[in-house]
């Protein structure tokens, strides 16, 4: 039985108006296809570590193709999408020019569908955040700052602000445990144990490490956090003078306050994370890898299989400290 060219086009456009192909008519068991806009709750429910770095880029998704279905989203509109996020990129000190927008875009828009994979709404290969490549990353800018560099830095914060006990105590802390941010904003009074003088980190992805820390600092934290409000043990340890938790706006603000004072920090684009890398150069070139790698925090596994056995314990980076410091430290 021949087909009917007139008809075969009117059913065609048929389907292409409801948003159907012939697999969906012929495939009884495949389900429902939701739209980007219905599927983003279900991604920011499951997604509680990427979800304040992401939600930005999937509410863009969602502005521009929540009515579209998870299947009939296009790579090029993903593309699309990553240039505008690049354009409309915010300047900030360590701007880039957008490039690191670009990349973020394209990283949440694969999160998003790496859900929708998960959850059998689409094939791995057809997923259009996958199939548009993710801009290079540069080279990175930072470098380890120079003892006069870190001495005036410091002695900046100490000065002026509306609490520069806070702000001294966010630099030391960092300077000693090269941690990042999120993990010095996460410690509770739990985390502190002064007897060995030892703070619990925990950063990406959950981890979850024990970090020396000068006996020193140990009982600042401590007497910092009780003259603040801190009681119970869940209690946050870094407080502004109001007792309310510190947040990432100090950080912000702490910078921008050196940055006035000192007009190299502010060109350079220097930050908080300028200090990780000082200290790791530094435990690096006086202890090795191995016992750098653990000061880090670094538990991945990529790389050469060497660095299996390229393993530091909790006593060696206590000795790079107290060698870092010029102080004991009680597991050194």
């Amino acid at each position: 039985m021949s087909v009917d060219p007139d008809r075969f086009t009117i059913a065609r456009a048929l389907l292409d108006h409801l948003g159907l192909t012939v697999a969906d008519l012929t495939d009884t068991s495949s389900r429902a296809v939701p739209t980007v806009a219905e599927y983003l709750p279900r991604v920011v429910a499951a997604s509680p570590g990427t979800r304040r770095s992401y939600r930005s880029y999937w509410n863009r998704m969602t502005a521009n193709l929540g009515d579209r279905r998870l299947d009939m989203v296009a790579a090029s509109e993903i593309e699309a999408l990553m240039r505008q996020a690049t354009a409309g990129a915010r300047s900030r000190r360590n701007s880039r020019h957008g490039r690191h927008a670009g990349e973020h875009f394209i990283a949440a828009a694969r999160a998003f569908y790496n859900r929708a994979i998960a959850d059998g709404y689409i094939a791995a290969a057809d997923s259009p955040a996958h199939r548009v490549r993710k801009p290079r990353r540069l080279p990175n800018t930072r470098r380890a700052l120079t003892p006069q560099e870190l001495e005036e830095i410091n002695r900046a914060a100490r000065s002026g602000g509306n609490d520069s006990v806070l702000d001294a105590l966010l630099l030391r802390l960092h300077t000693e445990t090269a941690c990042r941010r999120g993990g010095a904003l996460a410690l509770r009074l739990v985390d502190l144990d002064t007897d060995h003088a030892l703070i619990r980190l925990t950063e990406k992805g959950g981890t979850q490490r024990w970090q020396p820390i000068t006996p020193m600092l140990a009982t600042r934290l401590l007497e910092h956090a009780h003259a603040r409000g801190a009681v119970a043990p869940t209690d946050k340890l870094l407080r502004y003078r109001n007792g309310q938790p510190a947040s990432c706006r100090r950080y912000d603000l702490l910078w921008k306050r050196i940055g006035r004072q000192l007009p190299w920090v502010a060109a350079q684009g220097i930050s908080t994370h300028w200090l990780r890398h000082t200290t790791l150069t530094w435990v690096e070139r006086h202890f090795g890898y191995g016992v750098a790698r653990a000061y880090a925090g670094h538990t991945d596994r990529r790389g050469p299989a060497t660095t299996t056995y390229i393993k530091a314990d909790l006593y060696a980076v206590a000795t790079a400290l107290a060698a870092l410091t010029g102080q004991p430290h009680p597991l050194a």
